[in-house]
């Protein structure tokens, strides 16, 4: 898949402001700082598509891109360390749990988790609730370039032992830096799409 045409539609912090139309969505969850909008950048061949920060929690609202008028990407405010008040982690919370719950348009859930550590508890949650609710999900760990080859392995188990991965969740490496695993996402978005 080549996406030639990406475009940031709008930002929302709630529903009356999702824009309005068919096709599936493809939402990208994980912590603060983990990449989501390296992998939007990384998949589209756009360095300023969505916008990167070494600070965590810069994405405070819930941001739409439309990809070749096929699908969006939508990406989700970041969930765990960020140097925010508790009242606004809040607000990030149910921000995310509104879309998620009532978004139609909702097709399957990118779940990013960072390579070189042991998944969080929030990222555990997460990965639990996408579960239950039967929602289609792709992890991806991202930041993979950083992961030395004799570690490769190891992380990979314990990424998938530690989440509880079923047989019927994906699961892939990621690096913004090389393109690693920008095949396997296709992959995942692909059925998706008519």
């Amino acid at each position: 898949m080549k996406i030639n045409n990406p475009q940031y539609t709008c930002s929302a912090t709630k529903p009356k402001d999702y824009p309005r139309h068919m096709l599936p969505e493809i939402a990208l969850a994980g912590r603060s700082n983990v990449g989501k909008s390296s992998l939007i950048n990384r998949l589209v061949n756009h360095k300023k598509l969505a916008r990167t920060s070494s600070k965590p929690g810069k994405t405070q609202s819930i941001n739409f891109y439309q990809m070749d008028r096929k699908f969006y990407f939508v990406d989700l405010p970041g969930y765990g360390f960020a140097k925010v008040p508790d009242h606004v982690k809040d607000e990030w919370g149910t921000m995310i749990e509104t879309y998620l719950f009532n978004r139609r348009n909702l097709e399957g859930v990118i779940l990013l988790v960072d390579a070189r550590h042991k998944p969080t508890n929030d990222d555990q949650m997460m990965y639990d609730w996408l579960l239950e609710m039967k929602v289609p999900t792709l992890v991806v760990a991202t930041k993979f370039d950083k992961v030395k080859k004799s570690k490769r392995q190891k992380q990979e188990k314990l990424i998938k032992e530690t989440l509880e991965l079923t047989d019927f969740t994906k699961f892939t490496f990621f690096s913004a830096e090389t393109g690693d695993g920008k095949k396997e996402v296709f992959k995942f978005i692909n059925q998706f799409i008519d």
